[in-house]
């Protein structure tokens, strides 16, 4: 990967309090930018912490200034955290060879438009350290896989279209067969027969095993590509959870008040999603045990339940619904 920022020695040498098992751990990562005139702060992330498990597709989602893009520019250590730390694989991510085996795709790049398509790889791929012998192999492999024709390897970048430029950013994220992708909004510009295309295949880097991070705001791509997704709004972590849960054909959520703590964890480690707006507490449970064990716990505490609905639901409609709360 290029553009990397170098870690202080307080930070390469932090204990190790995160699992190997977990591709991506964040832990508390803040952000918060300082005008030097005018003095007024913004907190664009606020305390979040995920863990993406190895080997899954996972979506950060959100509205626009959610602070997405100031999180994943985090983990990369492109932007340094107010607060907070990260990790890949288990190493901190301020220490420049955890991350190695990454390939990222930004959601604005800036490709040379002077460079051929075989150029810009050839260039990006030395940057990763490989030789001659296995960029001539790559090149032509990449660029059939992610559908652009032999024709237009020779010829110049500034002469493709939003969603071929796309499609070469994601061969340029794939150069060094990295354990780890993550890609700002991958189909942006991409025609619906290329957005399919390019989930396909997403879908068979998993199967090999590559752990994929998506960022993005299309939200029927993020549900036919994503095992597990977190909601980001104003900065923090709204909702979280598997996508079959929160999109269950059928279930039940709970919301009840003045929930102590200890009892919504409970509950939390049982529902397939959940979150607490101030003294509100949801659950979503996707089957009538689980709900009824909740509500006799609830009532065992004097908790007040507000209500019990059946739910039928898209990804869209969950994500509406936590932005709106």
């Amino acid at each position: 990967m290029g553009n990397t920022v170098s870690a202080t020695a307080s930070q390469a040498e932090a204990p190790a309090t995160f699992a190997p098992e977990f591709a991506i751990e964040s832990e508390g990562l803040t952000k918060v930018f300082r005008s030097r005139w005018t003095g007024v702060s913004v907190r664009a992330v606020d305390g979040v912490s995920i863990a993406v498990r190895r080997g899954t597709t996972f979506g950060l989602l959100g509205p626009n200034g959610a602070g997405k893009t100031t999180f994943v520019k985090m983990l990369l250590s492109a932007v340094h955290p107010t607060a907070g730390r990260a990790r890949f694989f288990g190493r901190d991510t301020f220490d420049p060879p955890s991350r190695r085996p990454i390939g990222y795709l930004p959601e604005n790049h800036r490709f040379p438009t002077y460079f051929t398509g075989t150029g810009m790889l050839e260039f990006y791929g030395a940057l990763s350290g490989m030789d001659s012998a296995s960029l001539s192999k790559r090149i032509p492999e990449l660029m059939e896989l992610v559908g652009l024709e032999q024709r237009w390897a020779r010829v110049r970048v500034g002469k493709y279209s939003k969603g071929m430029l796309q499609r070469l950013g994601l061969a340029q994220a794939l150069m060094h067969s990295p354990a780890l992708l993550i890609l700002d909004e991958p189909t942006d510009g991409v025609d619906p027969v290329g957005r399919l295309h390019i989930r396909g295949i997403l879908k068979n880097l998993e199967q090999q095993g590559v752990t994929i991070f998506l960022n993005s705001h299309q939200l029927m791509e993020v549900e036919a590509t994503c095992d597990e997704v977190a909601i980001l709004h104003k900065g923090r972590v709204a909702l979280t959870g598997r996508v079959k849960d929160l999109t269950a054909g059928k279930g039940y959520r709970v919301t009840a008040v003045d929930v102590p703590e200890p009892l919504v964890t409970e509950l939390g480690a049982s529902a397939s999603a959940y979150s607490v707006h101030e003294n509100e507490a949801e659950f979503q449970f996707a089957a009538r045990e689980a709900m009824n064990d909740a509500l006799d716990k609830l009532r065992a505490t004097h908790c007040q339940v507000e209500s019990v609905i059946p739910t039928t639901s898209t990804l869209e409609e969950v994500f509406v619904k936590a932005v709106q709360q």
